[in-house]
């Protein structure tokens, strides 16, 4: 199963003493070494692979999908400055949605993080200039594009922009914020699993075809072989 080869290519790695950092990824620059920052520290290194599966915490409420690219963005890096001094929201509960939203604060006017009736998974000391609200989301307005979002209570939040940011992030997320060429929700790769970036390889379902260990474990073994000779 998956489980167990996952548990596999650990030990295999404890045998070796190579460590393994289990560690959620927030965002990834590209400033002639990678950047990779996550929920506790900064790593930095001349080469990369992206093998992170593919995105499964796509938009389920039904009331905000008509606005999907009608106001809707999952990639604050990406749309940010769309939203400059206006007022925007973030939908999600973990430590990649405060993520997200600290990337909009310095933009935006005013920055609410929504969890959807869940409890949040990050301290609220962390906020900064942002707010909260917990409440469940009911319905969305707006023509052509979002323009407010209420809740259960009938309340409502003013916005211009809503952005996406449930579980955690994946290859196809960090992908984006990099500017690579994302195609059907897949990273498009060369077929040694380079992109377009130097030193950046994917490899796995995130990169898409067929989506089975057989696959993954082969592009996995190739991404490998070509981030050594890269580096």
């Amino acid at each position: 199963s998956g489980t167990e080869l996952h548990h596999i290519g650990l030990s295999q790695l404890a045998s070796l003493q190579i460590p393994c950092f289990q560690e959620e990824v927030l965002s990834i620059e590209y400033d002639n070494l990678y950047v990779i920052h996550t929920s506790k520290k900064t790593y930095r290194s001349k080469s990369l692979i992206l093998a992170t599966g593919i995105k499964r915490n796509m938009l389920s409420i039904q009331a905000l999908k008509p606005y999907e690219s009608n106001g809707i963005s999952y990639c604050a890096v990406c749309d940010g400055f769309f939203y400059r001094q206006k007022q925007v929201a973030v939908l999600g509960n973990g430590v990649y949605a405060l993520h997200e939203g600290k990337v909009l604060e310095p933009l935006a006017s005013k920055v609410t993080i929504l969890t959807n009736g869940k409890e949040p998974l990050f301290s609220l000391s962390d906020l900064g200039t942002m707010e909260i609200n917990t409440k469940k989301i009911q319905s969305a307005g707006g023509d052509p594009t979002l323009q407010w979002i209420a809740f259960e209570d009938k309340s409502q939040l003013p916005v211009s922009g809503l952005f996406v940011a449930l579980g955690t992030a994946d290859s196809t997320d960090l992908a984006r914020k990099l500017g690579l060429y994302i195609e059907n929700n897949h990273i498009h790769t060369e077929k040694n699993t380079s992109t377009a970036l130097p030193g950046l390889f994917a490899c796995g379902d995130c990169t898409g075809g067929m989506l089975q260990i057989a696959k993954a474990v082969y592009e996995g073994a190739l991404a490998g072989t070509q981030a050594v000779s890269y580096v």
